[in-house]
């Protein structure tokens, strides 16, 4: 998999984290903070192998950044 980072979130300070990539596979990874709260993991329902990061709604503009639209 080959990856391009696309944002890292500009309010994040010293680390610049949240960071988003756009993969070659048509998907993104996320880099942000850990869910540790066992209440909402559990409401989540997430199975094994998988898990789930937080990042802030000024990140979500960001995911539009780097996708072919075919436009």
């Amino acid at each position: 998999m080959r990856i391009q980072k696309i944002a890292q979130d500009p309010e994040s300070r010293p680390n610049g984290s949240p960071t988003l990539y756009r993969t070659d596979r048509g998907s993104w990874l996320v880099q942000g903070w850990n869910v540790t709260d066992p209440a909402v993991l559990a409401e989540m329902g997430i199975p094994e192998g998988e898990s789930a990061v937080e990042i802030p709604d000024r990140m979500i503009p960001f995911f539009f950044e780097g996708q072919d639209t075919g436009r």
